[in-house]
């Protein structure tokens, strides 16, 4: 195979905010919902956490796994697995020898309920109550390596860590793998549970989380004036890639191609985005140029757009850098407005949205967005969906990650 090889998309899984699985997590998004919850815990009171609520899993893990999966798996584990399960399926559970099966699911933290979970238990009880299986609940690697296992996927079990950028450059390299002949499916995605009190403290220090405690459903408002920081999400969302001349010999529904992946580094800070936009303008750029898809024939953007004051308007600079005048016809959705931000899982479950507006011709819409920034300089798709054009035509999905990840995926029309 080649770096010519088309490869398609099959199955989608996922686990949200928003639903249990895609059609749930697709409905709510076309419909305007919102993920975000008041907690059910008393953290804030308990620790002194200024943030109040989150974007969690809508139905939880015990109502679909089986105890003894529930009890061996970090729950970045287990939305993995109900995702890539839910993807497989839906790729009508293709034949394939176990050796030309890869699987890549990322995890932006991995399992930091275990870890955090296991220490608490070392401190209380003592080293012979920890758990044995305590390191492989942990690992970053744990749910690639259960999907892996799932499935019988020998041809590789691969955990990139990019921060919030992991689940996209998970599905970048599966990609990579079907190109280069290693494979000829692969399950790829990403997904993250950390909504705990710890890293929930840690986020609020850095002062990235929406203090909204009185209007949680309103909180993430990607390119509005009064943005004020990002809602943490979890949950998962899985695909199935393969070269489309094995999805064609299995007479394979096709959803749609990622024709092309970019990827940069800013070398600039290890939070904070380049302030002119440079790593996210070369990953879109090198992008396109792999998919030799032209900016004329982009007509949707799913972005990054976390809600932050600085991140958004430098993403949106670069899409209108990238694309020139052809931005203007260019349907822009900032869907964490109603998932929140699912780290590690973002970029695959974005991935999945991406691929169906181009499926069903519909751009999710973006919420929340009272007064938008008025040096927004792009089309943003408010409230309601929009159509998008007949023809062969592609999308764009961005994601960046803390530490200066940048990653951009080509989507074209099947």
């Amino acid at each position: 195979m080649s770096r010519t090889t088309d490869v398609v998309v099959t199955g989608l899984g996922a686990t949200t905010p928003l639903g249990g699985d895609v059609r749930s997590t697709w409905a709510a998004a076309l419909a305007g919902e919102s993920g975000a919850r008041p907690f059910e815990h008393d953290w804030s009171e308990r620790y002194g956490i200024p943030v109040e609520f989150a974007a969690t899993i809508k139905v939880k893990p015990e109502d679909v796994l089986e105890r003894p999966e529930l009890k061996r798996m970090d729950p970045s584990a287990q939305y993995a697995m109900i995702a890539a399960r839910e993807a497989w399926s839906d790729a009508g559970s293709p034949e394939v020898d176990g050796e030309r099966l890869g699987a890549v699911v990322s995890s932006g933290i991995g399992g930091i309920w275990t870890t955090l979970d296991g220490w608490d238990l070392l401190q209380e009880k003592g080293a012979r109550r920890v758990l044995p299986m305590t390191v492989p609940m942990l690992m970053p690697n744990s749910p690639v390596a259960y999907v892996s296992l799932e499935f019988g996927a020998k041809a590789g079990a691969h955990a990139l860590v990019s921060a919030c950028a992991s689940g996209a450059e998970a599905i970048g390299y599966a990609v990579d793998m079907i190109r280069a002949g290693r494979a000829d499916v692969v399950i790829a995605g990403g997904t993250e549970a950390t909504i705990h009190p710890m890293p929930i403290a840690a986020f609020a220090a850095s002062r990235t989380l929406s203090l909204r405690n009185d209007d949680p459903q309103g909180a993430s408002r990607p390119y509005d004036v009064d943005r004020d920081g990002f809602v943490i999400g979890e949950g998962a969302g899985v695909v199935v890639l393969e070269s489309a001349e094995h999805a064609a010999a299995r007479g394979a529904r096709v959803y749609a191609r990622i024709a092309g992946v970019g990827l940069s580094a800013d070398g600039y800070h290890i939070t904070s985005p380049e302030p002119s936009g440079d790593g996210q303008i070369r990953a879109m750029r090198a992008a396109l140029a792999e998919s030799g898809v032209a900016a004329s024939d982009v007509v949707h953007v799913n972005a990054h757009a976390t809600s932050t004051v600085v991140g958004d308007l430098i993403e949106a600079r670069s899409v209108r850098g990238v694309l020139g005048d052809d931005s203007d016809h260019v349907a822009l959705s900032a869907t964490k407005s109603m998932t929140g931000h699912l780290l590690g899982g973002a970029g695959a479950l974005e991935t999945i949205f991406t691929v169906l507006a181009l499926h069903e011709r519909q751009a999710p819409p973006t919420i929340n967005v009272a007064q938008p920034d008025p040096e927004l300089v792009l089309d943003l798709v408010r409230d309601t969906p929009r159509a998008l054009p007949a023809g062969d035509v592609a999308a764009i999905n961005n994601s960046f990650g803390f530490g200066g990840h940048n990653v951009a995926l080509v989507v074209t029309s099947a």
